[in-house]
């Protein structure tokens, strides 16, 4: 049975939908990342399991209680916002010993957890410390062990990594997901950075304008995206459209200039509108004499552990992204060759990637 769930879950603001028909079953233990742009309504859904915003209608039930209706307080769960929400005239030991004063733990009891919490994001030795003297990572920390010491059944962080820099934030990913497994608190992060939810989640819930668009693993998430949108959003994608040719288990789609491409496909008839999706890490460099299709690199990025390369081709022009391995890369004006498996070619559904 699922730890928590969101059932038809709607929210409305007048005639606008922020959330719509909603459903969502989280185990417990599990690291769940709903993923979206601004105003898919990703924030609202959390804040929704939070208490924070009225449910129109639908659902949310937390180890088999309705919460729907509940006050915020009473769902004890731990929260880390954006902006840390730090008091700032508190020490890092009083910030978070502030949830357990409120819950009246005793004195020893609430030392001990606190020690504890410092312990596990490793910053005991700045417990005397303010949030005006941390550092954005050591704030973040402090947030993070405020909701976790007093042992929350759900954890919900709203972008907690989002005003970190760049390097600090790929650190923090890991070590946040590290701390959520050593404490197994059942976690639901929101973000808009699908490398950040794809590198630590155990599922990805991918949202866009107010509804689920595919709920999945990582690894299937990007390998297997159900809608156009989906393709594009989590990675990169070069998506052609095209017309199927022929069919069978391996269907034949003309893209472009009228340039075959196969694909395993099923379920699909001869003259289908089709989006095929192939990611640009999936295709090789080669002479211009062989692979699927010649073409023209148009411009080439250095990238650092890789090279990305625009290549104009009869199917239009394609990203293609190739390790540095030391190697010359192609100049701009070369001819080229590129290839790919044919499996790594993904047909979505429905005419313009829309699911059927």
């Amino acid at each position: 049975m699922s730890f928590l769930t969101l059932a038809n879950v709607n929210k409305s603001y007048g005639a606008t939908r922020a959330v719509a028909d909603m459903n969502l079953s989280v185990d417990k233990g599990e690291f769940v990342s709903l993923l979206g742009p601004s105003g898919c309504g990703k924030t609202t859904t959390l804040q929704m399991i939070a208490g924070f915003c009225e449910v129109t209608s639908g659902q949310v039930t937390l180890d088999g209680r309705d919460i729907t209706h509940a006050k915020p307080n009473s769902r004890g769960l731990g929260i880390v916002f954006q902006s840390y929400a730090l008091f700032p005239h508190m020490s890092v030991y009083d910030n978070v010993s502030f949830g357990l004063e409120m819950r009246r733990v005793p004195k020893e009891e609430r030392a001990e957890r606190v020690k504890a919490a410092l312990a596990l994001v490793h910053l005991e030795a700045h417990a005397a410390r303010y949030p005006r003297e941390l550092s954005g990572g050591q704030r973040q920390r402090v947030a993070l062990a405020r909701a976790l010491v007093i042992q929350p059944p759900v954890l919900l962080l709203d972008e907690p990594l989002s005003n970190l820099d760049a390097k600090l934030r790929e650190e923090m990913q890991f070590e946040l997901r590290q701390i959520q497994r050593k404490v197994g608190t059942t976690t639901i992060m929101v973000t808009h950075d699908q490398t950040e939810a794809m590198s630590i989640s155990d599922r990805v819930v991918v949202m866009e304008t107010g509804r689920v668009t595919q709920i999945d693993q990582p690894h299937r998430l990007y390998e297997h995206p159900q809608t156009r949108f989906i393709s594009n959003f989590v990675g990169k994608a070069n998506l052609l459209e095209g017309r199927v040719a022929a069919t069978g288990p391996w269907a034949t789609v003309n893209v472009g200039g009228n340039v075959p491409v196969e694909v395993e496909a099923a379920g699909v008839s001869q003259g289908d509108a089709v989006v095929l999706s192939l990611r640009p890490e999936k295709i090789r460099l080669v002479h211009e004499s062989q692979g699927r299709i010649g073409g023209t690199v148009k411009e080439r990025f250095f990238l650092g552990s890789q090279w990305l390369y625009q290549v104009s081709t009869a199917a239009g022009q394609l990203a293609v992204v190739c390790p540095n391995d030391g190697t010359a890369p192609a100049e701009e004006g070369a001819n080229v060759g590129l290839d790919w498996a044919a499996q790594q070619v993904r047909l979505l559904p429905g005419a313009q990637g829309v699911p059927a």
